[in-house]
Parts: C-alpha cells; sequence; structure tokens
C-alpha cells in the first residue's frame, strides 16, 4: 500500500471541500494525539476541528510540501492558508490571512485508513497573523 499517495489524496479531499471524504480515510478507533481544547481525541473529534476550520475559513488550503513515508507512517510538511471570514475559537471574522506552517504524522493500519495522528503548528504565528496576539519587533 502507498501510504504517501493515500495521505496526498486526504489532503487532496480536503483541500477540494470533500470534507467527508477526508474524515472518511479515518479508522473508526481513530486516536487524535494533537488534542484540541474541548474535543475529543477520536475520529469525531476531528470531525469537528475540521468543520470549526473550514467554517471559519472556507477557503482553507493544507498542501504537503514534503510527504516522507516509512513503513505504516508519513510525516507531512504542510503549509497552511486561508481568510478567516467566521468565528474561529472565540474571535469573530477578521478578514485576515494565515499562511503558517505545520508537520503531520500519521499511523496506517493494513486496511489503508489512519489510525493514528501526531500533529504541530505554527499556532503564534497564526495568532498573530489574526492579530489576537501582537507581533514582536523583528529579529
Amino acid at each position: 500500500m502507498d501510504h504517501a499517495e493515500t495521505t496526498r489524496a486526504l489532503f487532496a479531499a480536503l483541500n477540494s471541500g470533500d470534507l467527508d471524504g477526508f474524515i472518511a480515510s479515518m479508522a473508526d478507533d481513530m486516536v487524535e494525539h494533537e488534542q484540541a481544547p474541548g474535543l475529543e481525541p477520536t475520529k469525531e473529534g476531528v470531525a469537528q476541528f475540521f468543520r470549526m476550520w473550514t467554517a471559519a475559513f472556507p477557503d482553507l488550503r493544507m498542501e504537503p510540501q514534503d510527504v516522507v513515508a516509512d513503513g505504516d507512517r508519513v510525516a507531512v510538511r504542510l503549509r497552511i492558508t486561508g481568510t478567516h471570514q467566521g468565528d474561529f475559537m472565540g474571535m469573530p471574522a477578521s478578514g485576515r490571512g494565515i499562511d503558517v506552517g505545520a508537520i503531520d504524522i500519521m499511523r496506517f493500519g493494513d486496511d489503508g485508513l489512519v489510525h493514528e495522528h501526531w500533529g504541530v503548528s505554527d499556532a503564534l504565528t497564526m495568532m498573530q497573523q489574526l492579530g489576537a496576539i501582537p507581533a514582536g519587533p523583528p529579529a
């Protein structure tokens, strides 16, 4: 099974607005290790997370920059972009754009579905871009 290709297809579904197709790529017993406040670390929690994101950023794009597969795991370096057009984590729409990096690691099962996910994104930069946190002076 080509997990790298499956990963690219997973993000293509998300980027085309096929949230159901994106969620269908996850096993029912999927475990989310990148927990978001108030959401269960489950497939349903991930679905709620992405419903929140796509409502706040209708033009959300998660573009894989690098996809590296090794056995049952895939690591992805992503670029996340979008325009803040709806409520997001208590912040009303600002019209501002985000452009941040992230790293995702997924473990696939023999069924070709995602069974575990770990992720890290540049939340500080995103909050600065949204105006929720002041940007510091240039380095």
